[in-house]
């Protein structure tokens, strides 16, 4: 017999399962502790402890705390872009985002409890909250992109933004609405979607219409950079050759 396996009676390699990846040891103990204290009163030893992984582990992993939050958004983004964008091909740029954050409330179900209490701890720690908010921005990028919905440019930076802080409020109804249709955060989405597209309307229209000043502006930076540029090859430090006086 070997570390690596042994043999059962019929000479088959029988192995051990393999356990899952620290990473995801670490995520899943986190949310099962705080959904049982407060998320600042969670130490990374704490942390190790649930996962069954050292502090090496740990430093492997992640850097603090609040990355572990991060790698579960990014897990919760990932469960939510699986999902094949045919069968929404059909459906209008809002009722496609709609069922895309529907898709993703669905995802975060199973972290509920522990997401309750990291909701209160942000609003506990603005500073932890900036650095979520860029989190959740990321992470709306790829949740309009799954709706077929741009999100580049100034305007598409304007636009993730909004959706980041609109998502925040949707999410605090999701988490105390026990209704099982989920109709009160329901309602909050769609009411949500409907102001953000009269304001993505409106940042469009001036999108549009500040377009020729951008490209005014851009022709002359370039024109000043070619002058600067000019300026430079002309400098007494280097000196035009007609300019050289030989002895």
């Amino acid at each position: 017999m070997t570390n690596e396996a042994q043999y059962d009676a019929g000479g088959e390699t029988s192995r051990a399962p393999e356990r899952p990846d620290p990473r995801a040891r670490i995520v899943d103990a986190s949310m099962r502790l705080a959904a049982e204290r407060k998320f600042e009163d969670i130490a990374i030893r704490d942390i190790c402890a649930a996962a069954d992984v050292t502090l090496a582990d740990f430093r492997d992993a992640f850097p603090s705390k609040g990355a572990v939050l991060a790698r579960l958004s990014k897990r919760i983004d990932r469960a939510v872009l699986s999902h094949g964008a045919g069968e929404l091909a059909a459906e209008a740029p809002r009722e496609r985002l709609f069922d895309v954050l529907m898709r993703r409330l669905d995802a975060m179900a199973p972290y509920r409890a522990g997401l309750r209490e990291i909701a209160a701890w942000l609003r506990r720690d603005p500073a932890a909250a900036l650095a979520m908010n860029r989190v959740t921005v990321n992470s709306m990028r790829f949740m309009l992109e799954a709706a077929g919905i741009d999100s580049e440019g100034a305007a598409g930076a304007l636009k993730l933004q909004g959706l980041a802080l609109a998502w925040a409020r949707v999410v605090a109804i999701w988490l105390d609405d026990s209704e099982p249709g989920l109709s009160r955060t329901m309602a909050a989405l769609d009411r949500e979607l409907t102001n953000g597209q009269r304001i993505v309307a409106g940042i469009d229209r001036l999108d549009r219409l500040a377009a020729p000043f951008k490209a005014i502006a851009r022709a002359a930076m370039e024109s000043r950079s070619r002058a600067r540029g000019g300026l430079r090859e002309r400098s007494p430090e280097t000196p035009a050759a007609d300019d050289v006086q030989t002895l």
